[in-house]
């Protein structure tokens, strides 16, 4: 899982950051874990695209003894926090450094990827999402979930500022508030949940469903047609 826009760059205190900035966090990943068990075999194995600090990892290889991961991501030090956050349960993941491009062939039976399409480029997003495909079962489930909110204005505005209150520390001075808001709204590609589902279904998924929602952040749900 690649660092929300208030967590250090690097160091343990990403460990702490998203369940702070991220409404119903942990929720959020027995939900992610139950929807992969929906189709995927006790057996399975599953791609994490964004797998830097290990969180998610974790909470699947909890959830599930016989599942194993391939895990992506561009940050070599996010990797090294990611092996220590899994403790024993890294003999069940393999980490690779790099973006999707650097993920095995597959063919896997589920994929997540969680805090992490925010990052991606806009001209980056759809190759992405189609490489993710290519990797996956037909029928195998795809999770994500990131910020996503309308970008109209003052719609656009009105929910980075829900963002950065919900997200900031206690006591954190106007200017910092404010450069918060103007790094989410200049740092971060962004885009509207319905442009998000049309761009899921021409990447190659179908039955696409919106299963979370908290304050600026969405997640889906679809499946690898």
């Amino acid at each position: 899982m690649t660092q929300t826009p208030f967590t250090a760059p690097s160091g343990h205190s990403y460990v702490d950051g998203p369940p702070r900035q991220v409404p119903g966090f942990a929720s959020l990943h027995r939900m992610v874990a139950l929807l992969l068990a929906e189709t995927t075999p006790p057996d399975g194995r599953v791609l994490v695209v964004g797998a830097g600090g290990g969180l998610e990892l974790k909470a699947l290889a909890a959830f599930r003894p016989g599942w194993t991961f391939d895990g992506v991501d561009p940050s070599a030090s996010m990797l090294r926090i990611a092996e220590e956050t899994l403790g024993s349960e890294l003999a069940r993941v393999k980490l690779h450094e790099g973006t999707i491009d650097a993920a095995p062939d597959g063919p896997f039976d589920g994929a997540v990827s969680l805090l992490t399409f925010h990052f991606i480029g806009r001209d980056e997003r759809l190759p992405t999402l189609k490489k993710i495909r290519q990797r996956l079962r037909p029928g195998a489930p795809f999770v994500l979930a990131h910020i996503s909110f309308p970008q109209g204005e003052p719609e656009r505005s009105a929910w980075i500022a829900r963002h950065v209150a919900f997200g900031a520390t206690e006591g954190a001075d106007a200017a910092a508030l404010e450069s918060a808001r103007q790094a989410i709204g200049t740092r971060l590609t962004i885009l509207a949940p319905d442009e998000e589902e049309a761009m899921l279904r021409e990447a190659g998924f179908r039955d696409v469903s919106l299963f979370y929602a908290g304050l600026s952040f969405r997640g889906w749900v679809a499946y690898a047609a």
